[in-house]
C-alpha cells in the first residue's frame, strides 16, 4: 500500500473526511489525495516519492513558487525573534502602509489572518458604517465560509454540489441578495428595487472560485455607478486576485476604485495573512475609533508578515507581472492548440497568473455556464495529467496559478502531458 493510502486511512479516522479543507479530499474526481512532502520552485513531491509540476500554488499564494529563498530566509529572521507578541510590531505597520502605497483605494487597512476574516469583516464594517442590513453577492462567487455569504457559493462549495451549506440559519441569509456574475441588468433591477435598503455589494471582480470568469463588457463599471448612486459600499474580493492578476489588483487592471478591499493569500507568501481596507471614513468606523468590533489574537502575526513582505518586495521587480502573464498565456495557448489536435472540446483562458481550462467550447460568462461542463472528461484528463507528473487543482470549479518559477520548458512539458492525457480522454 502507498504511503498517501496509508495516511489517508488513518487521517480518516482523526479528521472530518481526512482533510483539512474539502476540495483536498479529491472526493469529486475519485482517488487517493497526495499527501505533499516537500515543495521547490515550481515543483512538489509526495511521501511515495513522486514529482509533479504543481499548478496549484497553495491555492494561489504562491506567486513566487514554493520555498523561494528570500522568503524562507525572511521567515527564519522573524522566528528568531519571536513567534507572536499581540502587540503592534514595525513589521505589521510596515506591510499596513506597501498594501496602501500598491492598492490606493485602500487609505487604510486592518491585517487579519485569514482571506475569511477579512470578508466577514468588511462585510460588517459596511453594514455599520450605512445602518443597512442587505448585501448583494453573485452566483459561483466565494468569499469565505461566513454565514451569510455561503448563498450559491462557489470553492468546495460548488465542487462538492452544496452552493448553500447545512447550519446556517435562514433569517441569517434573509439579508444576501444571490444575483448572476455580468448580467447588469438583473442588478439595475434588483437596485431600483432594493437599493435604500443594500448596505453593500461583494463580489470577485475576476471569479476564481467557479473556474475563472472574467467580467464582460462594462459590468464592473456600471457596479460601480450603481453603488455610488444609492449609497451602497463596493467590496473588491481580492483575496485571490490581488497581486495576482496584476500588482494593483483587478482594479488597477479594470481602472475601477471599490469602497473596500479583501486581501490575501499573496500577501502572506504561503503563511497566513489576509487584510481588509478601503476609504478612510469607513475604515474609521472600525474599533478602538468606532462602534464596529473587530479582533484577532495573532493579527499582523510577526512571522507571517515577514514572507507576505518578503514576496511583496520581489513582486515589484520590472518586468514581473509581462513575465507571468505571456507564461500563463503559452499555457494556455498550448493547451487549446492539442486539445483541438485530439478533438476534444476545450477552452481557456488566463488573467495574470490565473488561468481556467473548461471541458466546454468557449469560456463562461456566469455561474450557470461553468456548470456546463463535461465533468466526465475533466475527470479523466486529471488523472492523465497526475500520471504524467502534473498537478492541477483536484477540481473542475477551480482555477490554477502559475508562478514566477515555471519556465517555458515546464509549460512544454505540461503541453506535451496534456497532448497524451486528451489522447486518452477522446
Amino acid at each position: 500500500m502507498k504511503q498517501s493510502q496509508k495516511l489517508f486511512n488513518h487521517s480518516q479516522w482523526v479528521i472530518p473526511g481526512g482533510v483539512n479543507s474539502p476540495v483536498r479530499a479529491f472526493g469529486s474526481v475519485g482517488g487517493i489525495p497526495l499527501f505533499i512532502q516537500r515543495g521547490r520552485g515550481a515543483q512538489i513531491w509526495d511521501v511515495d516519492g513522486n514529482v509533479y509540476l504543481d499548478y496549484v500554488g497553495s491555492w494561489g499564494p504562491l506567486i513566487l513558487g514554493h520555498a523561494h529563498p528570500e522568503v524562507v530566509k525572511a521567515v527564519q529572521r522573524a522566528a528568531e525573534k519571536g513567534l507572536s507578541f499581540g502587540a503592534p510590531t514595525e513589521a505589521e505597520l510596515q506591510m499596513a502602509s506597501l498594501l496602501v502605497q500598491l492598492v490606493p483605494s485602500m487609505e487604510q487597512v486592518r491585517l487579519v489572518s485569514s482571506g475569511t476574516e477579512a470578508t466577514m469583516s468588511a462585510i460588517r464594517v459596511a453594514r455599520g458604517f450605512t445602518g443597512r442590513n442587505k448585501i448583494i453577492k453573485f452566483e459561483g462567487c466565494y468569499h469565505g465560509h461566513a454565514d451569510s455569504l455561503l448563498v450559491k457559493a462557489g470553492s468546495g462549495a460548488l465542487t462538492l454540489g452544496q452552493p448553500s451549506s447545512a447550519g446556517v440559519p435562514e433569517q441569517t441569509v434573509a439579508n444576501t441578495l444571490v444575483l448572476e456574475f455580468n448580467n447588469t441588468q438583473n442588478l439595475r433591477e434588483t437596485f431600483q428595487r432594493e437599493g435604500e435598503h443594500i448596505a453593500a455589494v461583494i463580489i470577485e471582480p475576476v471569479v476564481g472560485n467557479a473556474n475563472l470568469i472574467c467580467p464582460q463588457d462594462d459590468f464592473l463599471k456600471n457596479l460601480r455607478e450603481l453603488c455610488t448612486q444609492y449609497g451602497s459600499v463596493l467590496i473588491f474580493d481580492e483575496v485571490m486576485t490581488g497581486f495576482r492578476v496584476a500588482l494593483g489588483g483587478a482594479q488597477a487592471l479594470w481602472g475601477i476604485k471599490p469602497d473596500m478591499t479583501t486581501l490575501g493569500k499573496v500577501i502572506g507568501g504561503g503563511l497566513p495573512v489576509g487584510a481588509f481596507g478601503g476609504r478612510r471614513d469607513i475604515m474609521q468606523c472600525v474599533a478602538p475609533l468606532g462602534p464596529v468590533y473587530q479582533a484577532g489574537t495573532l493579527s499582523g502575526n510577526p512571522v507571517a508578515v515577514a514572507a507576505g513582505l518578503a514576496t511583496l518586495k520581489l513582486i515589484q521587480a520590472p518586468g514581473f507581472y509581462e513575465k507571468l502573464g505571456a507564461t500563463t498565456q503559452a499555457l494556455c495557448t498550448g493547451l487549446t492548440q492539442v486539445a483541438v489536435k485530439r478533438g476534444v472540446a476545450f477552452s481557456a483562458q488566463q488573467v495574470g497568473g490565473m488561468f481556467g481550462l473548461y471541458f466546454r467550447t468557449g469560456v463562461p460568462q456566469n455561474y450557470a455556464q461553468a456548470l456546463d461542463i463535461d465533468i466526465e472528461r475533466f475527470k479523466g484528463f486529471f488523472h492523465a495529467m497526475l500520471a504524467e507528473g502534473v498537478y492541477l487543482a483536484p477540481s473542475a470549479y477551480e482555477a490554477g496559478f502559475v508562478s514566477a518559477s515555471h519556465t517555458l520548458a515546464d509549460i512544454k512539458k505540461t503541453i506535451a502531458a496534456a497532448d497524451v492525457a486528451f489522447a486518452q480522454i477522446v
